[in-house]
């Protein structure tokens, strides 16, 4: 019998491959088979430990208890962000991006196992009492933090208006803890604030990312711009600790015209998302310049990252807090919530902003960052220089233009006195401010003599 050799080959071939990727297919099963086995049997374990506690404990266990806490260790063991939500808790959580909340205004994570400031939101009583991005909260209410679960950490932080909180903090430099005392208040959601630096330049300041913080931005722009046209916009996104991701999406998608905003990467296919600029956007022509520090983070990083990459905007500040997780929020049947994390981060041109944050395109010491000095809005204020003008000269010439009435013109230069006197304040002390204003106006004056 004569053999084609070819077609013998050929089917060894098939024949060898195919039992390769049975044999493949059948060490996959069983290496499934022996996780699900060893799952079990740990499974079996917290069940015969969980006996052995509710028999012999010196006092009688509450069970849902004692498995709550369970749930919550097991969370708190793969991440800083990742955490259980009792329904109160979850509620809460809900209440933030939705509505006002009472608190003292700050974004904690636990990082090495301490907890951490990220951010304190600015205007809050955090804020006015000298609260800092890096402040480690060692004890609260006397109680120390060590043990603590986030959840536990923001729930104890919170409460009714006008009542007190005391906590414990550690500073960088510092040889002993401070122990400060925060009246709580109604923490705001209006995360948009703009002020006029000079004409044609303003200063719009996004203080975290809530359901209205597009609109808000958008109108703050046209505000702006009605009170002359706009040479140069400075997006403040400095101890801005994030919110929501679409927010901040939507607030880069104003800048960029087309291309990726922000991609997300999990272990699961359906946590691998990108976020794409529309059509048509991108219609200001306007430099910008955004500001950053230590306590930029989460979504203000994803903004500062995609018009870093697309070139729509200078960074300037501080290296950034580097919270680039996502997590995602569980609902629970009983009214409990898993906020898990469940993909990273990444820029537009594929970096990772996890433990990283982003690097300045020029780099700006933040505002008193080697001071160990904590000073309270008050005593800023008494520590204000003050200027002297023209105008304020007894017996000074007026311009020779024709005025308005003596009582209103005198109102009119006050007002105008006091808010050009409050501006060259501001940009007196806050240095990095001050280096953004430089760069858009440098940025326009170059522009006009290339002829761009």
């Amino acid at each position: 019998m004569k053999i084609n050799k070819k077609h013998y080959g050929r089917k060894i071939l098939f024949l060898t491959i195919g039992l390769t990727i049975g044999s493949l297919f059948l060490v996959n099963y069983s290496l499934s088979l022996a996780k699900t086995a060893d799952t079990y049997k740990n499974l079996e374990a917290f069940s015969n430990v969980l006996n052995m506690v509710q028999e012999n404990y010196v006092e009688e266990v509450d069970s849902q208890k004692v498995i709550e806490g369970a749930i919550k260790g097991m969370l708190t063991s793969l991440d800083p962000h990742s955490s259980y939500m009792k329904p109160d808790e979850f509620k809460e959580l809900q209440e933030e991006t939705k509505g006002s909340f009472t608190g003292i205004g700050i974004e904690i994570t636990t990082k090495d196992g301490i907890l951490t400031v990220v951010s304190p939101i600015e205007g809050t009583p955090a804020s006015k009492k000298g609260l800092r991005a890096g402040d480690k909260i060692l004890k609260i209410e006397n109680e120390s933090t060590q043990d603590m679960t986030l959840m536990q950490a923001v729930k104890k932080l919170r409460g009714p208006k006008g009542t007190e909180v005391n906590i414990s903090i550690h500073r960088k430099g510092w040889t002993e803890l401070k122990d400060i005392t925060i009246i709580r208040d109604i923490i705001p959601i209006n995360s948009v604030k703009a002020q006029l630096l000079e004409t044609g330049y303003p200063h719009i300041r996004i203080t975290n990312f809530q359901s209205q913080t597009t609109n808000d931005f958008k109108k703050a722009i046209k505000d702006m711009g009605e009170k002359g046209a706009i040479q140069g916009l400075i997006l403040d996104l400095r101890n801005n600790p994030g919110g929501l991701l679409d927010q901040a999406v939507k607030i880069s998608d104003i800048f960029i015209d087309k291309g990726i905003v922000v991609s997300t990467k999990g272990r699961i296919k359906e946590q691998n998302t990108v976020f794409y600029a529309h059509d048509g956007n991108g219609k200001y022509d306007f430099p910008l310049v955004v500001l950053v520090n230590e306590g930029s983070a989460s979504a203000s990083e994803i903004v500062a990252g995609a018009l870093q990459d697309h070139k729509k905007a200078l960074i300037i500040g501080a290296q950034t807090f580097g919270k680039g997780s996502v997590q995602t929020i569980i609902p629970m049947d009983d009214g409990a919530g898993l906020r898990l994390t469940t993909a990273r981060y990444y820029t537009p041109s594929g970096r990772s902003i996890q433990a990283t944050g982003i690097t300045p395109d020029i780099v700006v010491a933040s505002p008193n960052g080697n001071s160990d000095k904590t000073e309270d809005k008050e005593n800023d204020e008494e520590n204000k220089p003050k200027y002297l003008r023209e105008k304020d000269l007894k017996h000074h010439i007026d311009n020779g233009l024709k005025s308005a009435p003596k009582d209103k013109q005198k109102e009119l230069d006050d007002a105008a006195r006091e808010e050009k006197t409050r501006i060259e304040e501001l940009l007196g002390h806050d240095n990095q401010l001050n280096t953004a204003l430089m760069m858009l106006k440098g940025i326009k004056i170059y522009g006009s003599v290339a002829g761009k």
